[in-house]
């Protein structure tokens, strides 16, 4: 090889060098920087349910712990497959994160989404609630008792609404009929909000929703709570049965938390979960989850991983021992 040669294979070599040597603190600084513009958080659902203000109390109160805003931009539809498909295939930056609840797990099962649970990292749950049955104050039922017998003596009739097929909240009026032998005529909304707007309106006989998207119209008195579907009572509607104590043996909810997409990188993977830990300690988001009836369930990222693997085997049991088809 002549001089000339090695010179240049020399100076090859060196700018090589820079290049990679420079890569790496780039991928490195990506982390570091993050976030250095806003970030969104898209809701599956329509405004107005709980999940939506969870969504919005968690980006007012994580102000304090970073340099961005999060802003909230509501997908709704498909209960909630279109909000976490335009999540999963976007760039895994960080920039566009998703709201997670059960349906997660459940519309794969029913044969209405592609997507896995695996397609998500998990960064926290925050939330847990339980179903409940709730109709209008002037409703004719004032126990679940007389709903569930006029449910069997019209089989069919009775227009109970959820948040979508497939939803948790679907899931759980179906569990109820499972359980009970009664019939209702599931009616699906674009989530919770359209749903218990429904039942206002007189559209709907009752809605099987979460105890914090009809906690407003519970308190003012233009609804009506029979049963909720939990172990215990809860603190906020202590006059309110379970479903146990009525001798239905059920016990079926959600759960809300936070998810990036799968290729997201641990450097801001990191950082999520750590913004995360932070916000859920605030002052703030409790009020506003506590004022909301949400219940509170902070689990970091590793614990909430574990929820979604055992939920998702509990909701494929679920879903095909009931025999449920869109």
């Amino acid at each position: 090889m002549t001089t000339k040669f090695l010179r240049k294979l020399a100076a090859l070599s060196g700018a090589l060098g820079l290049a990679f040597g420079l890569a790496a603190p780039t991928a490195q600084a990506a982390g570091n920087d993050y976030p250095n513009h806003t970030v969104e958080l898209v809701v599956p659902y329509q405004p107005g349910g709980g999940t939506d203000a969870l969504a919005r109390a968690f980006a007012d109160a994580s102000r304090k712990h970073m340099s961005e805003s999060i802003v909230i931009v509501n997908r709704p539809g498909a209960g909630g497959a279109i909000g976490w498909n335009e999540v999963i295939h976007s760039r895994p930056d960080g920039y566009k994160l998703a709201v997670l609840t059960v349906e997660l797990l459940t519309l794969p099962h029913l044969g209405l989404a592609k997507f896995n649970y695996d397609d998500f990292q998990p960064i926290a749950q925050l939330n847990a609630d339980p179903a409940a049955i709730t109709v209008k104050a002037d409703s004719p039922y004032n126990t679940i008792e007389e709903f569930l017998a006029a449910a069997k003596k019209k089989p069919g009739e009775l227009g109970v609404g959820n948040s979508g097929t497939g939803s948790i909240w679907h899931l759980a009026a179906s569990a109820l009929e499972d359980k009970t032998g009664a019939r209702f005529n599931h009616i699906p909304f674009q989530g919770a909000g359209p749903a218990v707007l429904a039942l206002l309106g007189g559209h709907v006989d009752a809605v099987a929703v979460s105890p914090a998207e009809v906690s407003t119209y519970v308190q003012a008195g233009k609804l009506k709570m029979l049963m909720v579907m939990a172990d215990k009572r809860l603190a906020a509607f202590d006059k309110v049965p379970t479903a146990k104590e009525r001798g239905i043996d059920i016990s079926i909810g959600t759960w809300r938390g936070l998810g990036a997409p799968k290729n997201t990188p641990p450097e801001v993977m990191a950082k999520l979960r750590d913004i995360a830990a932070k916000t859920a300690k605030e002052p703030l988001l409790r009020e506003v989850m506590d004022k909301q009836n949400l219940g509170y369930a902070y689990t970091d990222g590793a614990a909430f991983k574990e929820t979604l693997a055992k939920d998702n085997e509990y909701f494929k049991a679920l879903i095909t021992k009931l025999g449920i088809k869109p």
